[in-house]
């Protein structure tokens, strides 16, 4: 049995997503049977999806997800129908300019799209560093991306390759 977990990170471009996404990497390269592949949607294939074990989504907050990441998830409509994604692990990261701007809206918009696919959503446990930055369902940066934003993050992708493995070994998904 093989016991690589492919982790696909795909996020939309925005100064501080791209410096969230190489954190998330960072994390879930922790683990040594971790695949990591980090892509822009429009690099990114149906195939790529079927083939990873996780998916992590980050996008800027623009009021809810990047409309080019939205307008790609939208066009994965036959994999919800054949549940292509059922029982795969999804996480999501985002960034925004100021607080209140709706950062953990874009986030739930995100993993909406994970549970309408059947999958399994990790988020973030509470931790001291959570109550000065972030959210539980997702990392998250404001304004600027801080070390702790960073350690969030790295958090996340540590999360998501632990978990997706114990479920690979554990006999997978679907």
């Amino acid at each position: 049995m093989e016991l690589q977990c492919r982790i696909l990170i795909l996020y939309d471009q925005g100064d501080l997503v791209d410096i969230l996404a190489q954190s998330v990497a960072e994390g879930a390269r922790m683990f040594p049977e971790s695949d990591v592949v980090l892509q822009r949607p429009r690099q990114t294939s149906k195939h790529d999806l079927e083939m990873a074990d996780a998916l992590i989504f980050g996008t800027p907050n623009w009021t809810g997800i990047k409309g080019s990441l939205k307008l790609w998830m939208d066009t994965t409509g036959d994999l919800w129908e054949e549940g292509i994604l059922t029982g795969k692990v999804g996480a999501a990261f985002t960034s925004s300019a100021g607080n209140h701007s709706g950062t953990e809206f874009t986030l739930l918009n995100v993993l909406h799209w994970f549970l309408g696919n059947g999958m399994m959503i990790v988020g973030l446990p509470w931790t001291p560093v959570m109550e000065r930055s972030g959210s539980y369902y997702g990392a998250t940066a404001i304004g600027q991306v801080t070390d702790e934003d960073r350690e969030q993050a790295r958090a996340l992708g540590r999360r998501v390759a632990e978990i997706a493995r114990q479920l690979k070994i554990g006999g997978g998904y679907g």
